[in-house]
Formats: structure tokens, C-alpha cells, sequence
């Protein structure tokens, strides 16, 4: 158009709208601060605050102060992790559920019953903060945080590095005589946790190996060749942690996942499992004969049981006279290492013997009656039993409505909480692994009570 048109009066064209008045466009996450998106997708995924919680369990704990209360890295950890969910929540303003609370709810109410009426409270107030920690905290986070299956697969791959780095450790030190002592020689395996806490390995590759075996089952072809190797080595630490009690409570757990997904399969993955553990065992010379003694002595845990079968049998009727004169609320948390003595049996032993390459001899007193059921019935009563009781009932009942035996994640949770009802029968939680447990604890809940999860996001 020329300009004398436009003097013209010929209409002008309109220039372009410029855009809408507004708050200026949001920058994009290469614009903002690393630190920034950082914390925007921790919020989002407070799971993730969960995974150094995890592998914390593997730092080697301290001696415990004079009222027995050991802090420990998982400890520290895990009240981060809890505090990062929280946090998640406020930020993103997801509501928790009320099935977890619903579950978890009357364990803390007789527990603070048993508290009040302790025969030393102050005794039992730490153990009231430890108890709530392990058993109620910690899983309602962890039940809060795992929103879908991408959760859970994080929990659980975070679980399985731990039992690998403990598993590679403990064919280590029975390979190097630098293990725990068993019948004068250091060829047990205890990874990084020590004599004194012999059992800790073994708990802690039970957990991982019943998940990789879930990881194995959902392969096919070629991609199962690396679950298998993991399954291995996992499968000859947890020979050489020599642990009948570990054996027997993952012996039954896998049977019971196996024969859930598909039988034929379950024979084959025992079979796989059992040849390649024999072929790292024996193949190597990491001591079968010390290993064919320790599965022996199994049968005879009643007709000629050793000493810390004996042991154990007594703290488990010292734990039972100790209900008996305290039935309805027990004497409370923490407080059986001060009514063990006036309710034992003669045959109890003064403590345990453990010694290793780099701590040494050590005696360690018998605080507990090695009986998940029987520690709270002696310290809580049948108030406190009752409320676990229902707490594992209602996991099992959540878990079995929602049964899926073609998903890893429920096989695993399936799993998980049929080791651990019943290595509770000759066992108690202690040490490093409770946040390992705790953590699972909420995992399972997360996955047996979502009410408002579709199956679909499972």
C-alpha cells in the first residue's frame, strides 16, 4: 500500500494482538537452579528419601549407651525420610489414607497403654519412642510415599543393592577367614555388621533374595541369566551366614510365593538356586562339612539341642513366667532384661559368646526372650499381642483380597511378610535391620490397604 493511499483514508490493517496480560510464563526446568528441580521431584517422588534410609542399614552400628540406646545411621536416616514425606505432603497437599491408620492405630494405643502402666516408666520411654518408630512411623511414611508400582520398584531395587553389597562382603570374609567365629574358626558370614550382630546379614538377604526371585520369575529368555547370578550369590552368603533360623523362614516364604505363581516354575527356580549355591559352596571350599553340621543340627533341636538352643527354650519360659504374673498389660517395654533374672531357669546361660577378626571375644548378654510373639506378650501383655496380632492380620487379610500372584510387587510383599510371621517365632527384631523392616512393614501396607489406588496403577 502506498502513501498516498493511506493519505487517502484507505483503511489500515491492524497490527498483530501482542500477548494476553498475565504472570509472566514459568521457566522451564533447564532455567531453574539444579538444587531447585531437585527438590520439586524429591516432593513429588518422596520415595526416593527412603533409598538412603536403606542403605544406612549396612554402616556398622556403635556400642549402646548405659540405658541400651543405640542410635544408629538407619535411625537418622529413616527420621529424614519421614520428615521428607511430611514435608512432600504439605507441599503437594495429598491427604494420607485412613486404611494404614486405621491398621496401625490400635498398636499405638495399646502400646501407650502398656507405657503408662510399666513397671518402670522411665525404663520403657525410650522403648515406647523405638516401638512407635519401627512399628508405626516408618510404615505409615513409607506407606504414604509409595504411590504406585514405579514406588515400590525403587524401594525394593534399593533393597536388593543392599543384600548384594552385604552378600558380596560375607563370601568375602568366609573366603578370607575373616568372618564371625563358628567352632574356632572366622568362616561365618556377618557383612558389615559384626559378630555382634550375627543375625543382621542373614535377615538382610533373606529380604533381597525373595525379592530377586520374584525379578526372576517376571523374566523370560536371556533376561534372566542376571537375576539368576544375583540369586546365587545372594543364595551362598545366606548358606555361609549360617542361620537355620533364616533358613527355615525363607525356605517357607519362597514355597509359599513359588507355589503361588506357578509350581512347575517354583520347582525349577529351587532346583537353579540350590546347584548354583552348591556349586559357589562346595565348588569352592567354603566349609560343607561345617554346613552339613549346621543343617543336622536342625533335627536335633529337640532331642539333643546345643547350647543356644537350650538357651533360647529358656528365655522363651522365662518370657512366659513373666506373662504369667503380668497377663493383662506385662511389665513394659524394655523391661525384661530386669525381670529375666528373678523368672529364669537354671540352664539359662549367662550370655553369648561371639568373636571375630576385627572386634575380638566378646560376651553378649541375653536381653531378650528371641520371640517376637513372646516379647510382647511379656512386656505388653495380651493387650500389646493382641493389637500386633490384629496389625499382622490386617496385612495379611489387605494382601490377600488384593492377591495378584503375576505381580513381582505383591509376590514380594507376600513374601516378605511370610518370613518375617515366622522367623518372629524363634526371633526379634534388633539392631540395624529394624529400619529394613520397618521400611517393609510400610511397603506392604502400602500395597495391601490402598483403598484408593485402581488396580490398573498396581
Amino acid at each position: 500500500m502506498t502513501r498516498t493511499a493511506l493519505l487517502d483514508g484507505a483503511p489500515r490493517v491492524p497490527a498483530p494482538a501482542g500477548p494476553p496480560p498475565g504472570p509472566p510464563p514459568a521457566r522451564s526446568d533447564r532455567a531453574r537452579p539444579p538444587a531447585a528441580v531437585a527438590f520439586a521431584y524429591l516432593m513429588r517422588r518422596p520415595v526416593w528419601a527412603v533409598v538412603p534410609a536403606l542403605l544406612a542399614v549396612c554402616a556398622p552400628a556403635g556400642p549402646p549407651g548405659a540405658d541400651r540406646v543405640n542410635i544408629t545411621a538407619g535411625d537418622v536416616m529413616s527420621a529424614v525420610a519421614v520428615l521428607t514425606v511430611a514435608l512432600s505432603c504439605a507441599v503437594t497437599r495429598r491427604r494420607c489414607e485412613i486404611a494404614p491408620l486405621r491398621a496401625f492405630g490400635p498398636l499405638v494405643l495399646a502400646l501407650g497403654v502398656t507405657t503408662v502402666t510399666s513397671q518402670d516408666v522411665a525404663a520403657s520411654l525410650p522403648g515406647f519412642v523405638r516401638v512407635v518408630q519401627v512399628f508405626v512411623v516408618v510404615p505409615l511414611a513409607v506407606a504414604c510415599c509409595v504411590r504406585d508400582r514405579r514406588d515400590a520398584r525403587v524401594v525394593c531395587g534399593a533393597v536388593v543393592a543392599v543384600s548384594l553389597l552385604e552378600s558380596g562382603y560375607g563370601v568375602w570374609q568366609a573366603l578370607t577367614r575373616n568372618g564371625a567365629s563358628y567352632q574356632g574358626e572366622n568362616v561365618r558370614a556377618v557383612g558389615t555388621f559384626g559378630a555382634a550382630d550375627v543375625m543382621a546379614l542373614a535377615t538382610v538377604v533373606s529380604f533381597g533374595l525373595l525379592i530377586t526371585l520374584t525379578w526372576f520369575l517376571a523374566a523370560r529368555g536371556r533376561m534372566r541369566a542376571l537375576p539368576a547370578a544375583a540369586l546365587a550369590v545372594q543364595a551362598a552368603a545366606l548358606v555361609l551366614a549360617l542361620s537355620r533360623g533364616s533358613w527355615i523362614s525363607l525356605t517357607v516364604a519362597a514355597a509359599v510365593m513359588l507355589t503361588l505363581a506357578n509350581w512347575r516354575r517354583a520347582l525349577l527356580a529351587a532346583a537353579g538356586v540350590a546347584a548354583l549355591a552348591v556349586v559357589l559352596v562346595g565348588g569352592l571350599g567354603l566349609g560343607s562339612q561345617t554346613i552339613a553340621d549346621r543343617l543336622q543340627s536342625i533335627t536335633g533341636v529337640v532331642g539333643d539341642p546345643d547350647q543356644s538352643v537350650v538357651d533360647r527354650y529358656s528365655l522363651w519360659s522365662t518370657a512366659e513366667g513373666i506373662w504369667r504374673d503380668h497377663p493383662v498389660t506385662g511389665i513394659g517395654v524394655r523391661n525384661f532384661a530386669g525381670f529375666r533374672d528373678s523368672h529364669a531357669p537354671l540352664e539359662l546361660s549367662s550370655g553369648s559368646e561371639t568373636a571375630d577378626a576385627a572386634h575380638g571375644y566378646s560376651r553378649e548378654p541375653l536381653l531378650s526372650p528371641h520371640n517376637q510373639y513372646l516379647l510382647w506378650l511379656s512386656e505388653q501383655g495380651l493387650l500389646g499381642l493382641a493389637a500386633f496380632a490384629a496389625l499382622l492380620a490386617a496385612l495379611g487379610r489387605g494382601l490377600w483380597r488384593r492377591r495378584d500372584p503375576a505381580d513381582p510387587v505383591w509376590q514380594a510383599c507376600a513374601g516378605t511378610l511370610c518370613w518375617l510371621t515366622v522367623n518372629f517365632c524363634y526371633a526379634d527384631m534388633g539392631g540395624p535391620t529394624s529400619v529394613l523392616i520397618a521400611v517393609l512393614f510400610g511397603l506392604i501396607a502400602a500395597r495391601a490397604l490402598p483403598p484408593t489406588l485402581e488396580r490398573s496403577e498396581w
